[in-house]
């Protein structure tokens, strides 16, 4: 079989090793006290210890793909000021990333803080606005939607491929049939799905939280007995 190539090459998943780990935490979580920080061994960043983290690709990785794309590749800003790129008001920027002779256009934008050096947070806005661009190239597509990607032939929703399904798998063997717990409806799991979209919280958000905190994969396996718990916490922990 061909190795694809050019812009059929951007579509292709992004492997385990070159998707990182991004700390998403409440406004409270955020704005914690430092004494309530701690060093996170998922990350490596430092912040609150209960915040989830979500799947993201990088600066580094996105550019490794794009030279195996089309080495020529090139991005440039919509607008300059005095020769130099032109932010806007909140401090984003307009691009237009230009692979295998194909342009789409991409916007960026960071968080201002006081512990980033001069600089830092430019370079943050441009790696933002390259990533936006080449997602409209199909690049990470999977992690950038909020939703599901394909539908199979009966109709039925199949979720986006994660990094987990990318690499290779053995042949899984059938567990032993057990008694479990009874899990929420289908009803239960579009209301859980409907407060989280009301709180603000991505697909992905609601995907890590309910990984890490309960160890399920979809909304339908949670626990009936975890259910109102869940719903409550989202809508203590508003995204907007």
């Amino acid at each position: 079989m061909d190795k694809k190539q050019g812009l059929e090459l951007l579509r292709e998943p992004f492997l385990p090793n070159q998707i990182s780990k991004l700390p998403k935490g409440t406004k409270a979580q955020n704005e914690c006290p430092a004494n309530e920080k701690v060093k996170c061994n998922i990350c490596g960043g430092f912040h609150h210890p209960k915040v989830i983290h979500l799947d993201y690709v990088g600066h580094a990785a996105l550019t490794d793909r794009l030279l195996d794309c089309d080495p020529l590749w090139n991005w440039e800003p919509f607008a300059l000021e005095e020769g130099l790129p032109k932010f806007d008001a909140q401090g984003g920027l307009w691009v237009k990333l230009t692979v295998c002779g194909h342009s789409r256009p991409g916007y960026g934008n960071a968080e201002k803080s006081q512990w980033k050096t001069v600089g830092d947070r430019e370079k943050e806005v441009i790696g933002d606005a390259l990533r936006n661009a080449a997602m409209r190239f199909g690049a990470a597509l999977d992690l950038w939607h909020k939703g599901d990607l394909h539908i199979d032939e009966d109709g039925k929703t199949t979720p986006a491929a994660t990094s987990e399904e990318i690499s290779p798998k053995t042949e899984a063997v059938p567990d032993k049939p057990e008694e479990k717990e009874s899990c929420i409806t289908e009803k239960q799991a579009k209301r859980l799905f409907a407060i989280s979209m009301g709180a603000g919280w991505s697909n992905n958000e609601l995907k890590a939280y309910l990984s890490q905190k309960y160890g399920v994969e979809k909304s339908n396996q949670v626990k009936t007995s975890d259910y109102e718990t869940i719903c409550k916490y989202i809508e203590d922990n508003k995204r907007i």
